[in-house]
């Protein structure tokens, strides 16, 4: 499970540096790279942090912060299968290090093991701008022409800060069992972008664009708060 976590932070604080850096990004990332890599060494997890790094590095490749995806939505599916594979292979562990032992002894919740907070920490980094990445990449996946260079898309007003809010809002509810707030948030978002949407024209591209949008940001965040609660479960 603790690989899983780190996975997900590297792939998650790679994505959050590019979106706050557009120079000398290397530097961030080598500085991040140390630090997850001294994080993982005090979890006993050098070799999952080592892995995190070095996926982060391809993700960073695969997954531009602008235009299309160079391999379209497997990388995503490709990370979702290592991630679940990782929490069904190693779904405790039993020596969790120096910083496992510090959370046991001082952790204000005992019985949530150190293994399971990184996996939250990282779910939480990559709902945020990796969250937006998936969205982007399904629209433009699903949508073609009308994302290409040539044309622009249909935009919603303040959906880049909107998913992050949305996905980790319903990661939290859905992990705290409050499906009435769910369905009460979705009901919202529907209702704050129905004037936008009233005003498409024929081609329908803005509901299109609401729907495949909003669909894939819900999955996204619905898929790591099931991933939080197998790996609790598992552990």
């Amino acid at each position: 499970m603790i690989a899983a976590g780190l996975l997900l932070v590297a792939v998650g604080a790679v994505d959050l540096l590019r979106q706050m850096l557009h120079t000398r990004r290397w530097i961030a990332y080598l500085v991040g790279a140390v630090l997850l890599v001294l994080a993982s060494a005090g979890l006993d997890a050098v070799v999952a942090g080592l892995l995190a790094v070095a996926v982060a590095a391809i993700w960073t490749w695969v997954v531009p912060d602008s235009g299309a995806a160079r391999a379209g939505l497997w990388p995503v599916a490709l990370l979702a299968i290592a991630a679940a594979a990782c929490v069904v292979l190693a779904p405790g562990r039993e020596r969790p290090g120096l910083l496992g032992h510090v959370w046991q002894t001082y952790g204000p919740a005992h019985s949530v093991s150190v293994d399971v907070v990184v996996l939250v920490i990282g779910c939480l980094a990559f709902l945020m701008e990796s969250g937006n990445a998936v969205v982007r990449i399904a629209l433009r996946s699903e949508m073609g022409a009308q994302t290409d260079d040539e044309t622009s898309p249909p935009t919603l007003k303040g959906g880049r800060l909107i998913g992050p809010l949305e996905r980790v809002l319903l990661f939290v509810l859905t992990l705290a069992g409050a499906y009435t707030l769910i369905a009460a948030v979705l009901a919202a978002k529907g209702i704050v972008r129905f004037p936008e949407i009233s005003r498409d024209g024929d081609g329908g591209s803005r509901a299109e664009y609401f729907l495949i949008g909003s669909l894939v940001s819900w999955v996204t965040a619905l898929a790591a708060a099931f991933l939080v609660w197998w790996g609790a479960h598992a552990a």
